[in-house]
């Protein structure tokens, strides 16, 4: 099979490329809530446990598939085996549901960074701005169109010009950051009205200590699930992404070390990210601004910055500079995979393809961002709660797609083609793949039991809970 003419220059620059789609929003906004909604250490630990066995299976497969069939997801599958080319049309149904949201929460991302490097950020931790904001009608569209753009001019210069050279210079930014802010908020500390001291330190303890009271097995399925879901948004795995990237991987490149590199950057971000924010989130607000959920990022933590005085404007300012790369490393990553399989499927140039598939993400982002205003409606959805026409998009993608994904390729490589197939392209340089006995045993048995049981629950079909 001829090989790909698109390639990373080497293991360094798909590492950091891969993290970069790894380590986004999810990390760095969604990590930090659940884990304070979910028992702090408790989250933490079911996560990690998580990370090194249905984590490490899903990207291992995910990248190998790629690199063996030097096809893009929508036609590695079918190269795999003609009757399962439907699992790549799933795939490729991810990522345009994912591009139609995940500039709108980049032009807010981009509105707050603007906010705070053009005025103190006063403004922006006032109760209400955030709705005030996303309810308007022009403004989101603007910081949407910008951050749009962005991603459109990375994915347009390509594999190796574009991709790879924007995250050899945006990842260790991003991580030097994150350490630098997650340092500063063990530093704090904060006197309340009635005396009470909090500090970081108490924080962080908050965060990693385990909290078992009162947990019941509902109550422990709900820290499973919750995790299982943002082990899917961190890995970026069952999508179609780390598919086509590991297309772009060179033959002596070491796959297992490469996989193992990524699964450290993207744990690492998380945990740092949770450390950076659960500490200066209980300084200032306590327990109850912990308990803020989704909101965390866009009302909480502004509250937070303008509490900590001069710093906390400069701290602001960072925070979403580097919430801002880790949405744009992610967004790259989605648009990639489209214009990747568009480029094959259409026979277009890349160009030809950024100009469709950024016509395409305009136009849907366009339709997300008015659906807070004029096409504003409640719909209840399967899994119990009850959103917005991002909230439907983020649904079908994550709760209903993904996890059927995970299914049907567990089958695929456990039953139908074999696990061997795997684990022969991870050592074809001759490199051991140590955890292969593993990666047999789980992608054959446990892989498809659980996510056919999370299938289940997150559409509603069963009620465990």
């Amino acid at each position: 099979m001829a090989k790909k003419k698109n390639s990373f220059s080497g293991s360094l620059g798909f590492v950091l490329a891969a993290a970069g789609s790894a380590v986004g929003v999810g990390n760095i906004w969604r990590f930090p809530y659940l884990c304070a909604k979910d028992g702090g250490g408790l989250f933490l630990l079911v996560y990690l446990v998580l990370v090194v066995t249905f984590g490490f299976v899903l990207l291992t497969t995910d990248v190998a598939i790629g690199r063996r069939t030097k096809e893009n997801a929508l036609r590695a599958f079918g190269t795999l085996h003609p009757k399962w080319k439907f699992v790549g049309y799933l795939t490729f149904l991810v990522p345009m549901l994912i591009m139609t949201y995940y500039s709108v929460i980049g032009g807010w991302i981009t509105k707050y960074f603007f906010e705070y490097l053009t005025t103190s950020g006063r403004d922006v931790a006032e109760d209400g701005y955030f709705t005030s904001f996303i309810t308007e009608k022009n403004a989101p569209l603007i910081f949407t169109g910008i951050f749009l753009a962005l991603t459109i001019w990375v994915v347009y210069r390509g594999v190796e010009k574009g991709i790879e050279k924007f995250s050899c210079f945006i990842m260790p930014g991003l991580i030097l950051l994150v350490i630098g802010i997650a340092i500063f908020s063990l530093t704090l500390s904060y006197t309340d009205a009635d005396g009470t001291v909090r500090t970081g330190i108490q924080g962080f303890l908050v965060y990693v200590r385990p909290d078992f009271t009162g947990l019941t097995v509902k109550g422990f399925l709900e820290v499973l699930l919750d995790a299982m879901s943002q082990l899917f948004f961190s890995l970026s795995v069952s999508m179609g992404i780390m598919v086509t990237y590991g297309s772009y991987v060179k033959d002596e490149i070491d796959l297992n070390k490469a996989t193992n590199q990524i699964e450290f950057f993207d744990t690492g971000v998380a945990l740092l990210s949770g450390m950076m924010i659960i500490p200066a989130v209980f300084v200032f607000l306590g327990r109850d601004g912990m308990a803020s959920g989704p909101s965390l990022t866009f009302i909480s933590l502004p509250k937070v910055f303008q509490a900590m005085g001069g710093a906390g404007h400069i701290v602001g300012l960072a925070f979403f500079l580097m919430l801002g790369f880790a949405a744009l490393t992610s967004c790259v990553s989605v648009m990639e995979t489209l214009v990747a399989n568009c480029m094959e499927v259409f026979g277009k140039t890349r160009k030809q393809m950024c100009v469709m598939v950024g016509s395409y993400s305009l136009l849907t982002a366009v339709l997300i961002c008015l659906g807070y205003n004029v096409l504003y409606f409640e719909l209840k959805l399967p899994n119990g709660s009850t959103g917005q026409l991002l909230d439907v998009m983020d649904y079908i993608s994550n709760s209903f797609l993904m996890p059927i994904i995970s299914f049907l390729t567990s089958i695929l490589i456990g039953w139908v083609v074999g696990p061997k197939w795997i684990v022969e392209e991870v050592e074809k340089n001759g490199e051991h793949f140590s955890r292969a006995g593993m990666y047999s045993f789980l992608i054959r048995y446990i892989v498809p039991a659980v996510m056919l049981v999370l299938f289940l629950v997150s559409t509603g079909f069963i009620n465990m809970l």
